[in-house]
């Protein structure tokens, strides 16, 4: 069997992390799958390990405006498919309107099925964005013949908004490369900290609506009034400009000299690493997540984790974390408090969340991945 898959959307981020630790991690001959096309942009292509069982097809016109892509999608997949043919179409950016079948979609992006977030940006770009995702995925996974899923919590938000009961669905969590993992650091009482070697707080994500960063800000602020010495390092980009300012303003509120408080939009990957192993505590504040692999990657990091009790992040996180709401600024310091206060409870979290991530491996992701398409392909040639 031949299995093709259109990687026309994506582009970047955690879609790109996938798809290039899945295939990294692949055997799909295990599965009857003889070869693997791949159809995608240069930079994707080229991020995408050589193997002797896959083809990589670059296609010019998705490195250009999202027009070309719907473009290519219409009228040149199509006849991709059938010059390769192809058995089976994976879509794991999960926008596909062709009538191909068997195909399988991907839930990679929940945002566009949780109405409350979507509110968040008001009448932006952002926000019509979103309704045309809202709109195109379902239409996608109404069509699909099987749906992958990232979380337990991610499948029940989209069928709670579209029926889909009648769909063969698949839990698939992500996996974690090997480079994250870092053994735990014995915790220290925080009477061991001083301004001149401050306690460390660390949050990475990018900075958008639903990552209430601010939110942290002011509760790192309270603390730091009632005498605590910390420091606390955001890291990450931005999806458009409001919320860098909303973060910006709040540092400048709980720290106008920018002595213990820093932003960093911008930062080498090294770097990063860095910040991980220098953190005694990470703090992770997003209200809406289809799975939080930077959650799972602070858990390999070995680090004592602060999490939103919303979304999907006790689903990865489990009990090797302590959760605040993420909405409301006491609850986040008194969250971060209670685990400063103790460092048997931060020798017991990042402990246990040291061990739960090495639970979750591509490999094992890949063979869940590629039984999924076997048993979709299986399923489809008896109908």
């Amino acid at each position: 069997m031949i299995l093709g898959i259109d990687a026309s959307n994506i582009r970047g981020g955690g879609g790109v992390t996938h798809l290039v630790e899945l295939l990294k991690a692949a055997e799909p001959k295990q599965f009857q799958f003889q070869k693997v096309i791949v159809w995608g942009g240069r930079s994707t292509l080229d991020k995408i390990e050589e193997r002797s069982w896959m083809e990589k097809v670059y296609e010019p016109l998705l490195n250009k405006s999202l027009f070309h892509r719907i473009y290519w999608g219409k009228f040149l997949l199509p006849k991709r498919i059938s010059t390769g043919k192809v058995d089976l179409l994976f879509v794991p950016g999960a926008n596909y309107s062709g009538n191909f079948k068997p195909y399988v979609s991907m839930s990679q992006n929940l945002l566009p099925f949780e109405w409350k977030e979507i509110k968040r940006y008001g009448f932006s770009k952002n926000f019509f964005r979103l309704i045309l995702l809202f709109f195109s995925q379902t239409l996608s996974f109404k069509k699909a013949d099987g749906i992958i899923f990232l979380t337990e919590f991610a499948r029940k938000v989209v069928f709670d908004k579209i029926n889909l009961l009648n769909k063969q669905t698949e839990v698939v969590f992500h996996g974690i490369n090997q480079k994250f993992f870092q053994k735990p650091k014995s915790a220290k009482d925080i009477s061991n900290y001083s301004i001149d070697k401050p306690f460390k707080i660390l949050y990475v994500s990018f900075v958008g609506e639903y990552k209430h960063q601010w939110n942290v800000v002011y509760a790192v602020g309270k603390l730091m009034k009632n005498g605590y010495p910390i420091t606390f390092d955001l890291v990450g980009g931005a999806d458009e400009k409001k919320p860098v300012e909303r973060l910006k303003l709040a540092i400048n509120d709980v720290d106008p000299l920018n002595k213990y408080i820093h932003y960093h939009s911008s930062i080498q990957y090294s770097e990063i690493e860095i910040k991980y192993k220098e953190a005694d505590l990470f703090v992770f504040a997003s209200s809406c997540e289809t799975f939080g692999q930077i959650v799972l990657e602070a858990m390999a990091a070995g680090l004592p984790i602060v999490c939103s009790e919303l979304s999907a992040m006790k689903e990865i996180l489990k009990d090797a974390g302590d959760y605040f709401n993420p909405l409301d600024i006491e609850s986040i310091e008194e969250s971060i408090k209670r685990v400063i206060d103790s460092k048997d409870k931060r020798n017991e979290y990042s402990n246990r969340a040291y061990v739960l991530a090495k639970e979750f491996s591509w490999k094992r992701t890949a063979n869940q991945t590629f039984g999924f398409f076997h048993k979709i392909k299986g399923r489809f040639d008896k109908v």
